[in-house]
């Protein structure tokens, strides 16, 4: 076996480092958190850091697949911000890896390009106020009128969607065919008549905003179903196609970055912290707890490269993505608890990061698919027999 990561993708985690040196300051982040808002300029720089291609094919100016760099760069940024790890996968993932596997020949040709340079930025429609594990359950209705499509519904848990180019909206746009052959995805612009979009407030995964979307008559072109007219009915397929297994790791490569930032500053202060005449890093309790912490986060690296190292090189990997997802998440979220305490009180209160990486770290095996859901899709995938 060969743990040695690839030059090229050591390179790019590089041109990350000095981007967040050279563009960000502790002060910054901290202001993008208390706002709720990054600005915009950020996407544009992280399109010429050339990483926005990393999922499209050369045809159309990318670098073809390359699933564990893009990892990589996702969780270089989510150690700064994850605010910023979101704009990168706003466009590299949702734009990239989606209109690449499931788009039609017109729109690869008219959004790839832009995508490439960081210019088109996305957000997802799927969840619903009654809808969330349960897509293929989904009440947005989308009715085929002449050359249009009519949307009525809404969607909930929106991310960036009042700064997005296009949503991916996941419709019902058949009420008679049967479950999963019913459901179509369309490429919505935000700013269309008859779209209302309300902000979220959310304790953490602050900087790229949450949101809520109604539809009400909202008229798009039928060219905008994703993969055009071979699309329309197919959005089951796409969802659980192609991008949905390399999407399950984006979540955990945000949670990576954010428990290796915990435990840098949790390991530095118990090395300047003194109490009772020495170090708190001489205290048993607390190596214990940084040791610990250290493992679990070569664990952590080690399943969720082992998952995209799988999907880089073409073997099934369904019930690894979903181990990486459950296993990661969970136990970050452990590992930045664990930080928080290292600091004590100052772990709790502004001043230091580590109380941004508790709020955002919590929601990391919520959305993405919760830890309950992975733990089915394990059992199911390695067919654990019902009964």
């Amino acid at each position: 076996m060969d743990f040695a990561e690839p030059e090229h993708v050591t390179m790019l985690r590089q041109s990350v480092r000095t981007f967040i040196a050279r563009e960000t300051t502790p002060e910054m982040i901290r202001e993008w958190d208390k706002a709720d808002k990054i600005p915009l300029e950020m996407h544009r720089k992280i399109g010429e850091l050339g990483a926005c291609g990393l999922m499209v094919d050369e045809a159309h100016g990318g670098y073809g697949r390359e699933l564990i760099a893009m990892i990589a760069v996702i969780e270089e940024l989510s150690k700064a911000s994850m605010a910023l790890a979101g704009l990168y996968i706003a466009t590299a993932c949702y734009g990239g890896m989606n209109i690449s596997a499931s788009g039609s020949d017109a729109q690869k040709a008219k959004l790839l390009p832009d995508i490439v340079e960081g210019k088109l930025l996305f957000a997802y429609g799927l969840s619903e106020p009654d809808v969330g594990a349960d897509l293929p359950s989904v009440t947005t209705r989308g009715e085929k009128i002449g050359d249009k499509v009519v949307i009525n519904g809404a969607k909930r848990w929106c991310s960036g969607a009042d700064t997005a180019d296009y949503m991916f909206v996941l419709l019902k746009s058949d009420r008679d065919a049967p479950r999963y052959r019913n459901l179509s995805f369309v490429l919505v612009p935000p700013n269309l008549p008859g779209i209302t979009i309300t902000t979220v407030d959310t304790m953490g995964a602050r900087g790229t905003s949450t949101c809520d979307v109604i539809f009400e008559n909202v008229e798009v072109p039928f060219e905008n179903v994703l993969g055009g007219e071979a699309g329309w009915n197919n959005g089951w397929s796409q969802l659980a196609g192609p991008a949905l297994e390399a999407e399950k790791l984006e979540v955990p490569a945000i949670a990576l970055g954010i428990a290796e930032a915990a435990m840098q500053e949790a390991w530095e202060y118990s090395q300047e912290r003194k109490q009772f005449g020495q170090h708190i890093s001489g205290f048993q309790s607390i190596r214990h707890k940084l040791a610990d912490g250290k493992t679990k986060l070569q664990a952590c690296r080690l399943i969720l490269y082992w998952a995209a190292w799988l999907l880089q090189t073409g073997q099934p990997a369904s019930a690894e993505t979903s181990m990486a997802k459950l296993y990661v998440t969970d136990t970050c979220r452990e590992i930045v608890l664990n930080c928080q305490q290292v600091l004590g009180a100052y772990g709790y209160a502004e001043g230091f990061a580590m109380e941004r990486y508790v709020r955002d770290i919590v929601v990391t095996p919520i959305f993405g698919g919760s830890s309950a859901i992975q733990l089915n899709n394990i059992a199911n995938r390695l067919n654990l027999a019902k009964n």
